[in-house]
């Protein structure tokens, strides 16, 4: 556990915290059931009595433990990290993902073309003109496919059909305006590319080495170490010591991390110091 972290018997459930922070179900053996996180531990732990759906998890429940948190984003970087470490029974969302790919447009003779690139090819949040983060290079594809559709780009012109002298099909049904024959100027075809990728642009890590991101509930202090968008770990005033820092690699990039992250940062909304070097 990273903070101050407590157990509590499932027939003691009030006396459970209304505070930030992670909760963890625990059943006969060592390994959780599943971890979730709330603004209000108390109230989201309840809550899962009242799930029919979730009547299997709560059965097997033995013991619920919690991590109280100085604030929101302190109780999403910890639920991710720990979902991460343990592999919980239930839990389905922010399981580690290996590889993960994204869209890039590379300048040919003809115009831009999406190329599918991965995180062993590139180092994610250090990459400019980078568009979208997937779990594979099918699911890049199949968002290229979707803008095509939205924005009545030509299939054949961004690599996902073959060429041929009547064009792409897109264009037999109208949802291409012809890049493929000539038909639409590639520039003006292109322009309407970047347009449709623009907001999902991903964002490079905006400072040259880890920051702390800091939250603070009254005197009690949270610094969240961060680096390229992912979480390394926190120093809690109120523990009075500093959860173990993860040692990973100077590039290495999470995708739940980065997603939490990037809007609070990149506004400023939130509090960050530097780390000396």
């Amino acid at each position: 556990m990273s903070f101050s972290d407590h157990k509590i018997e499932p027939d003691n459930l009030a006396v459970l915290p209304r505070t930030s922070g992670v909760y963890i179900f625990k059943g006969e053996g060592t390994l959780p059931l599943y971890i979730g996180k709330s603004v209000d531990i108390r109230s989201r732990v309840l809550s899962h009595l009242r799930t029919p759906d979730e009547a299997s998890m709560m059965a097997q429940t033995r013991r619920v433990d919690f991590i109280e948190t100085a604030g929101e984003i302190g109780a999403l970087l910890l639920e991710s990290r720990m979902i991460k470490e343990h592999n919980p029974l239930f839990n389905q969302r922010l399981r580690r993902v290996k590889t993960l790919c994204s869209i890039r447009l590379m300048q040919t003779a003809s115009g831009a073309v999406p190329v599918i690139v991965d995180s062993k090819s590139v180092i994610l949040g250090a990459t400019p003109e980078l568009y979208g983060l997937f779990s594979s290079a099918h699911s890049a594809n199949a968002k290229l496919k979707e803008l095509a559709q939205q924005h009545m780009l030509c299939l054949s012109v961004l690599g996902l059909e073959k060429t041929s002298k009547r064009g792409c099909f897109g264009l037999q049904i109208k949802t291409c305006l012809g890049a493929c024959v000539g038909k639409e100027d590639r520039l003006t075809h292109d322009q309407r590319l970047f347009s449709a990728l623009v907001d999902t642009q991903v964002e490079v890590w905006p400072f040259s080495g880890p920051v702390d991101l800091i939250e603070q509930s009254g005197d009690w202090i949270q610094k969240h170490r961060v680096n390229n968008w992912c979480y390394l770990g926190a120093r809690c005033s109120k523990a009075g010591r500093q959860s173990k820092l993860s040692t990973l690699k100077q590039h290495d990039f999470d995708l739940d991390s980065y997603k939490i992250l990037v809007k609070p940062i990149m506004l400023k909304t939130v509090r960050l110091e530097e780390v000396a070097s």
